[in-house]
């Protein structure tokens, strides 16, 4: 069976970040007995490394390189802020274990959409944090393996993402 539109895949990978500096280091390692699951032309993935995957079959092995527009994107300095310390408190208390540097903390958008920002300095300022992506602004290099590939069920279809290995939900 082939990697196709409405396939479910399952592929183990080691992704690499070029750093600008040491160029490709080691980022994140998806074992191929805990593989990642997706819903194939779903939005779920990157569509160049879809494409790095497009008619391939179980056993095959893939090399994505994608450069940062078709990754995250761009670094914008623009999404790093400082927020108030006072925003911070619950219950009129300083929550001290959320305030820590390296912290990545849930926050609404003006929009009220979700957004995760990272705290990068806590000063008289302020909390400053930044809302880039992890990954923004690098060129990602994914090599891998796809472990299996099978139909999708109607509901993963309905969906729009993979339900795990079987197709049940997972809890």
């Amino acid at each position: 069976m082939k990697v196709e539109k409405n396939k479910v895949v399952a592929v183990c990978y080691e992704l690499k970040v070029n750093d600008g500096e040491t160029g490709m280091v080691p980022y994140e390692s998806v074992p191929e007995d805990k593989p990642f699951y997706f819903l194939f032309n779903a939005g779920e993935v990157f569509p160049k490394f879809e494409e790095a995957l497009l008619g391939k079959a179980a056993g095959d092995t893939f090399i994505a390189d994608l450069s940062y527009e078709d990754a995250y994107g761009d670094y914008i300095e623009e999404k790093k802020t400082i927020i108030p310390k006072a925003n911070f408190k619950e219950k009129g208390k300083k929550n001290k274990d959320l305030l820590r540097v390296g912290n990545v903390i849930p926050m609404q958008d003006h929009k009220g959409g979700q957004i995760r920002g990272e705290i990068t300095k806590i000063d008289y300022k302020g909390v400053h944090m930044d809302f880039n992506p992890p990954l923004a602004g690098y060129d990602l290099l994914f090599e891998g393996k796809i472990i299996s590939v099978r139909d999708a069920l109607p509901e993963e279809l309905e969906h729009g993402h993979a339900h795990g290995p079987d197709g049940h939900h997972h809890h």
